[in-house]
């Protein structure tokens, strides 16, 4: 088969997921998105389950790419470097990076259900627990497993409201402005002072 033809029907597939959700996933949707002959995508992915997983495989990709190019930059070496990295990846969430994280909520719905496609998906979360990890320890943050899982977690719930973007949400997480939300985040999580500090908005 042609891969530079499967990769275009994979992304068009990531576009339908975060378009329309699992239920707008078919392999018609895939067809017209792509802009190929009707039945091509099932010639490539038979069930909707291979659907599915072609998707999840073109996300965990695309994480890779984005986390090589993240690790080939410059490491933040302070508190204020992390808060810009961190701050940028949160503003990527509802920019460039919006369609990728659209359709990955949409798979880790159907993994609850799926146990194999969490199996796809699961190195996704691990490389950004570990990532996310190294980034605070290169910043001298006093890190351990606990605290920096914390931040990651925080990180990872924000997304889903920066992607539905309600502003009284927003504001009232402090996402309205990811560079504050994360410098209150760090502040309460490694306190400079030596106290735990509540995160803004508590």
């Amino acid at each position: 088969m042609n891969p530079d033809r499967r990769d275009r029907l994979r992304d068009a597939a990531m576009g339908v997921l975060a378009a329309a959700g699992g239920r707008g996933l078919t392999h018609r949707a895939v067809d017209a998105a792509a802009d190929v002959p009707h039945g091509t995508t099932k010639n490539y992915f038979p069930t909707r389950d291979a659907l599915l997983r072609a998707v999840a495989e073109r996300c965990l990709e695309q994480y890779r790419d984005t986390a090589a190019q993240v690790a080939a930059g410059a490491r933040p070496t302070d508190r204020e470097g992390l808060v810009a990295m961190f701050g940028g990846l949160l503003r990527n969430v509802a920019g460039p990076g919006r369609p990728r994280l659209l359709a990955y909520l949409e798979l880790q719905a159907e993994a609850a259900r799926k146990p194999w496609l969490s199996t796809v998906l699961d190195p996704i979360a691990t490389s950004d627990f570990a990532g996310l990890e190294a980034a605070q320890r290169t910043a001298g943050l006093p890190v351990t497993p606990q605290r920096a899982a914390v931040v990651t977690l925080a990180i990872h719930g924000a997304i889903p409201h920066l992607l539905a973007d309600g502003p009284d949400t927003l504001a009232a997480a402090g996402l309205d402005d990811p560079d504050r939300y994360v410098r209150d985040l760090l502040g309460a999580v490694y306190p400079e002072d030596g106290k735990r500090r509540p995160v803004h908005g508590t």
